[in-house]
């Protein structure tokens, strides 16, 4: 059986075992992506209609681009004072399962939850914001949303090889060192004039499905998750799990 087979069988059983795992983690989402969708879908318009919420529409924007590979889980939701991440590999590596396998069932994990949370969040902007909908047809929207979910993308690799190394009170820490520097950034660009939105927008206004923006972000987020897998795999293989 290949790798991915292996990874899918494990995760199949996990969702067919508990099918309240899964009801939970959709029912969250629903309600997470909901809420800030609304949110951002009255900050977008503010933003294009030329209102000044330029900066705080592109720290929304930030945020949620690290949250969309986030899987609403217990597993997820217990990091800190269960270790979650550490029993769940202590517990793959006794029964014992490739390294390769943990770690396929982990990016099958990730694809899961972007492509749950980027259909809901951007779904919902879509349909609450008439602004956008104004601003950028079908086509366009859809490099939009496809542009950030590759900045998503080149996070959820660094996200994997993180929880795999560290323990959950040391992973929160870098996470929010991570997310304290890409708000930074935004600040940075608002600063010299520029805004990630409105520049999103217009590429993606005038290029389409064609925007280099776009594919450039969706390739540099498959090579970050390709090349922190890679690092994982070293990694687990000499990471004391005691």
């Amino acid at each position: 059986m290949t790798t991915l087979k292996q990874a899918w069988v494990i995760v199949r059983s996990e969702f067919h075992g508990d099918r309240w795992k899964l009801l939970w983690a959709l029912l969250f989402s629903l309600l997470f992506m909901g809420y800030f969708a609304a949110l951002s879908g009255m900050i977008i318009d503010d933003t294009l209609s030329g209102h000044d919420k330029q900066l705080l529409s592109d720290i929304l924007m930030v945020t949620m681009m690290l949250m969309l590979s986030v899987s609403f889980s217990r597993r997820t939701m217990k990091y800190i004072s269960e270790d979650s991440y550490t029993r769940m590999l202590a517990y793959m590596r006794a029964m014992p399962v490739p390294t390769a396998v943990i770690l396929c069932k982990r990016k099958l994990n990730t694809l899961f939850a972007i492509v749950m949370n980027s259909l809901l969040y951007f779904g919902l902007i879509y349909v609450l914001s008439p602004g956008i909908r104004a601003e950028l047809p079908p086509a366009a929207y859809l490099a939009f949303a496809l542009t950030w979910i590759g900045y998503s993308l080149i996070v959820a690799g660094m996200y994997i090889i993180i929880e795999f190394s560290v323990s959950g009170v040391m992973y929160f820490w870098i996470i929010s060192a991570i997310m304290l520097l890409a708000l930074a950034v935004s600040g940075m660009v608002y600063l010299v004039g520029g805004n990630l939105l409105l520049a999103t927008v217009a590429v993606s206004k005038e290029w389409g499905l064609l925007s280099p923006l776009m594919w450039g972000a969706l390739v540099l987020g498959v090579l970050s998750l390709q090349l922190f897998s890679r690092w994982t795999i070293h990694r687990l293989k000499s990471r004391d799990l005691v």
